[in-house]
C-alpha cells in the first residue's frame, strides 16, 4: 500500500460459490477522490463496491480503509456510506424522517440531530422539503435525499450504486453537477460505479475500466478516452477500427498491410475512431455499404482490402452513395498505441 492511499484492495478475490467474478485485484486510491468503476455488465464492479461495503466477505485479500484493515469488520461499522440505486427511501417517512433514519438508530441527541440533517439537506439542496414524502419528490429529488441520507453519517467513503441510471437525461445533468459540487465542498473520497461511459468521463477524477473480474487500465477520463491501451477499452470508449500489429504491420483479413506511415516502437495494436479515418484519399481503397446521417457528421461502412471500416465525415463534405468505390487512409499519427490485442 502506498503512503497516500486512503482506500486499498490488495489481492482481494471475490466469488459467489465457486464462481470468482473478480480475481485478485489491486486497486489504491487517494482521499478526496472521485472514482468510478466503468465496465458492462457482470464485469465486477458492482460485486467490488458490495466488497468494500461490506456487504459480502472476500475468498482472500484485504480492504484497507484510511491505515485500517476493515476486511472482517461489520458493514455498519466501516464508516461506509452507500446510495443505493433504487435510493432505497422509506416512502411513509417524511424527507427529515428518511435523513434522519441512521442517525436515530445512533441514539443522537434531538437537538445535534436536527442540525445534522438541516445541514445535510443544505448541503444538496432541499431545505424546503423537509416535510414531503418521497412520492412527492422528482427523481433528481429522491436522488438527493438517499446522498443527503448517506452524508449525515459522516462517512469516510460514499459508494455509489449507479446513481444517475434512474434518472432522464435532463436530470441526469443536474445530478452530475450536484455529485460534483457536493464532493468539492465535502472532499469526500467517493467511488460511483456505471456502465454509462459519458458518466463517468464527465464526473469521475479517476477511472477504473473492468472486464471479467479483471482490472483492463486506470487512469483519467482523457487518459482513458484518448489513449486505451487494451483492445477492450479501446473498443468500450468507440474505437471501432481496431487491428493487432506484426513486424510493423497491419494484421489483417487478408493478411500484412503496410501504412503509408511507419509504426515507431512496438505496439501490440493500433485503434482508430471512425472520425480518425482520412476519406477521399490515400493508399487503400474501399466500397462503401452503409451511410447515416447523423446530424454534424455522416457515418460510413466501408468494406475493403483491411476489413470492414468505420469512416466518419463532417456532413458538409462529399456525399458518398452505396456501391461507391472511394479511396482512404489510416494514418499513424491519430491512431491510439494499444499494449494489448489479445
Amino acid at each position: 500500500m502506498s503512503e497516500d492511499s486512503f482506500l486499498s484492495l490488495n489481492a482481494l478475490t471475490l466469488a459467489y460459490g465457486k464462481s470468482v467474478a473478480v480475481d485478485n485485484l489491486n486497486l489504491s486510491i487517494k482521499k478526496g477522490e472521485l472514482i468510478a468503476f466503468l465496465g458492462p455488465s457482470g464485469c465486477g464492479k458492482s460485486t467490488t463496491m458490495r466488497a468494500i461495503a461490506g456487504l459480502m466477505r472476500p475468498m482472500s485479500g484485504t480492504i484497507t480503509l484510511d491505515g485500517t484493515d476493515i476486511t472482517r469488520v461489520a458493514a455498519n461499522r466501516r464508516q461506509v456510506g452507500l446510495v443505493f440505486q433504487s435510493y432505497a427511501l422509506f416512502p411513509h417517512l417524511s424527507v427529515f424522517e428518511n435523513v434522519a433514519f441512521g442517525l436515530r438508530l445512533k441514539r443522537l441527541e434531538a437537538g445535534k440531530l436536527k442540525q445534522q440533517v438541516e445541514e445535510g439537506l443544505a448541503t444538496v439542496g432541499l431545505t424546503e422539503f423537509v416535510d414531503r414524502k418521497p412520492a412527492e419528490l422528482s427523481g433528481g429529488q429522491q436522488q438527493r435525499v438517499a446522498l443527503a441520507r448517506s452524508l449525515v453519517m459522516n462517512p469516510k467513503l460514499l459508494l455509489l450504486d449507479e446513481p444517475l441510471s434512474n434518472l432522464d437525461a435532463r436530470l441526469r445533468l443536474e445530478m452530475r453537477t450536484e455529485l460534483q459540487r457536493v464532493q468539492r465542498e465535502t472532499g469526500l473520497t467517493m467511488i460511483f460505479v456505471t456502465h454509462d461511459q459519458g458518466e463517468a468521463m464527465s464526473l469521475a477524477d479517476q477511472i477504473v475500466v473492468m472486464n471479467g473480474g479483471l482490472i483492463e487500465q486506470i487512469g483519467t477520463p482523457e487518459d482513458i478516452y484518448n489513449r486505451p491501451t487494451t483492445r477492450f477499452v479501446a473498443d468500450f470508449v468507440g474505437f471501432e477500427n481496431i487491428f493487432a500489429v506484426k513486424n510493423g504491420q497491419l494484421a489483417t483479413e487478408q493478411g500484412l498491410a503496410t501504412l503509408g506511415d511507419p509504426i515507431e516502437g512496438h505496439p501490440s495494436g493500433l485503434a482508430w475512431r471512425p472520425g480518425m479515418v482520412k476519406m477521399g484519399e490515400g493508399q487503400f481503397e474501399g466500397e462503401i455499404i452503409g451511410s447515416s446521417f447523423a446530424g454534424g457528421t455522416r457515418e460510413y461502412l466501408l468494406r475493403s482490402e483491411l476489413g470492414p471500416i468505420n469512416a466518419e465525415v463532417d456532413a458538409t463534405q462529399t456525399i458518398y452513395q452505396p456501391g461507391q468505390r472511394v479511396n482512404f487512409d489510416l494514418p499513424v499519427a491519430r491512431a491510439a498505441i494499444l499494449q494489448q490485442v489479445d
